[in-house]
């Protein structure tokens, strides 16, 4: 039998230590000792390893993954077209960003007579009722858990065999086996490390709800991301209403899909068109707003850009954003200034994306250049005016990618202009009929159709 004990590891260079320390003795770090159990073998276990064999590449056989809907598109297409049986799925997020009532909400649209547990070590079942009635939930497949100790959770699991788990959060889950404090990284990943290893044992679909700290390490999806098999992340502002999840890892799909959902009364709902929600809908068109086209994953969602100029009091301009890189706003006020001949080291400039939303799209850079341009000449660009295409240091229009998509939602929408780069326009001439494509090939010959 192996017995087991407790030491303290290094996270930074794997060493070990029988009692916690400030600094890690081998390499010197402080506070990278975390608390974590180890199996010391007996002596008949201690024997001469023995080889295996092997196969080649060829003589694999490949099988597709079994996956089952959540019935919330938005949800399996970030996942990778939906769950995969025995998968560790980690959810994590700002605390009340709206995950477990995401969580909620998948289990709710689950296949009818689908077994599913949902633990909760944080909120009380009468808490969970509650939201559950909000959201107006009546899967009669769904079981509740109020536990914070992994061995009974573990245990319950065993008993019920469900298909669907979800934890929420893995920080209020503990082990007697450690002394740590609930949450501590040793905790963590103790925890995670056993449904993790029950997931697989029994193909159960396991979903691990975790909090993202201030700096985004202590006791938070970072230290797990390793060890599970797809990271979702729930983002969003909570001024607003909307809702974006993305992945950063999956090894069941690819991680350029975006799922967004609206915050509302009734909980999370799906938004099948996303351009409206980004979009002011001013009736008065005003100089420094222009209408763009950015893309998440094989989505293109329209969003309009304002900016704003105003004269410094001061000796330094100042530089505002929101929703956009500021580090590149400094470039691209440098290009205008530099290649489009704009006095803009006199002016302060304000950038805003409407709707709170974030994006690191070069493909909107000359939207942004226009929009400037606009507010500091205070002349609006013609209505239903839209613009695509990456700004060089050189000044030149660079092409973007997906062209063709960005084009087609902006068709869709109503667009009457498309302002395009010169390299790609003749991917998109068939929409010659529809609306007016205008290629660019310069910041300059942009700036002369204000």
């Amino acid at each position: 039998m192996a017995k087991s004990k407790t030491v303290y590891t290094c996270q930074q260079c794997g060493a070990q230590a029988p009692k916690w320390q400030g600094q890690c003795p081998a390499c010197g770090e402080w506070n990278t000792l975390v608390e974590t159990i180890t199996e010391q073998a007996t002596k008949r276990q201690k024997t001469q390893g023995s080889a295996r064999p092997v196969n080649t590449l060829a003589e694999i056989a490949t099988a597709h993954e079994r996956r089952f809907s959540t019935g919330m598109q938005e949800f399996d297409a970030v996942l990778g077209g939906g769950i995969v049986p025995g998968s560790v799925v980690l959810l994590g997020g700002d605390p009340g960003i709206g995950k477990s009532t995401l969580m909620l909400a998948a289990l709710e649209h689950l296949p009818a007579g689908m077994p599913a547990l949902y633990i909760s070590a944080e909120e009380s079942l009468g808490q969970i009722k509650m939201r559950a009635e909000r959201m107006q939930v009546a899967n009669s497949s769904l079981s509740l858990l109020n536990e914070t100790d992994i061995d009974a959770i573990v245990a319950t699991i065993r008993e019920l065999h469900p298909l669907v788990v979800v934890l929420d959060s893995i920080q209020a889950v503990t082990t007697g086996d450690l002394s740590g404090q609930t949450g501590s990284v040793g905790q963590v990943r103790e925890c995670a490390a056993r449904l993790t290893q029950l997931a697989k044992e029994q193909d159960i679909a396991v979903f691990i709800i975790g909090h993202v700290t201030k700096e985004g390490v202590v006791a938070g999806p970072r230290t797990l991301e390793h060890m599970v098999d797809t990271v979702l992340y729930l983002e969003g502002d909570p001024v607003y209403h909307y809702r974006l999840l993305r992945a950063v890892k999956n090894r069941f799909g690819s991680l350029s899909e975006v799922g967004i959902f609206e915050m509302t009364a009734g909980g999370l709902q799906q938004v099948a068109n996303p351009s409206g929600l980004f979009i002011s809908g001013d009736t008065e068109h005003a100089s420094g707003s222009v209408l763009t086209v950015t893309m998440e994953g094989s989505r293109a969602i329209m969003l309009e850009l304002q900016a704003l100029t105003v004269k410094t009091g001061f000796g330094y301009p100042k530089r505002t954003t929101s929703g956009y890189p500021l580090q590149r706003l400094q470039l691209l006020l440098a290009v205008l200034t530099r290649r489009a001949g704009l006095a803009l080291y006199e002016q302060d400039v304000y950038a805003n994306i409407i709707g709170g939303y974030k994006l690191e799209d070069t493909a909107v850079d000359l939207a942004l250049c226009l929009a400037i341009a606009s507010s500091v000449r205070d002349v609006p660009l013609a209505q239903g005016t839209v613009v695509v295409g990456e700004v060089s240091l050189s000044g030149g229009i660079r092409p973007v990618r997906q062209l063709d998509a960005r084009v087609k939602e902006a068709v869709n929408l109503g667009a009457r202009k498309i302002l395009v780069p010169q390299l790609g326009y003749d991917t998109i001439k068939r929409y010659a009929g529809e609306v007016d494509c205008v290629p660019v090939q310069n910041i300059r010959d942009a700036l002369g159709l204000l």
